[in-house]
């Protein structure tokens, strides 16, 4: 598990990988519609393509001539649990605290 989380986070890493997996949520793409947004060679959106393949975040396929990109809607589970781990550190209400600090600063005057 710790290994395949490893390759999540690393692939998570990058801006432009968070962008495709983002394009990916809408439907499957042929990997020169992934390409088209970005300023970047064919070759370079591959590599990053590359990455998420071995992460499991996506499955790339031929069909016909065309390589498609899909996105494994099951591929972030361990790394989800893993951070749902952390939920005892929840969000700080401001509003709560705020009126918290108000009712102490009565209280102190």
């Amino acid at each position: 598990m710790t290994a395949n989380i490893d390759l999540v986070f690393a692939a998570l890493a990058d801006p432009t990988r968070r962008e495709i997996l983002t394009m990916l949520l809408e439907d499957d793409m042929a990997v020169t519609d992934v390409a088209e947004p970005f300023e970047m060679s064919l070759a370079a959106i591959s590599k990053h393509l590359q990455i998420l393949t071995r992460a499991g975040l996506i499955a790339q396929e031929k069909r016909g001539r065309v390589k498609w990109c899909k996105l494994q809607m099951n591929a972030m589970k361990d790394a989800s649990i893993w951070m749902e781990s952390f939920g005892q550190f929840e969000n700080v209400n401001l509003d709560a605290f705020e009126k918290f600090l108000e009712e102490q600063t009565i209280q102190l005057e």
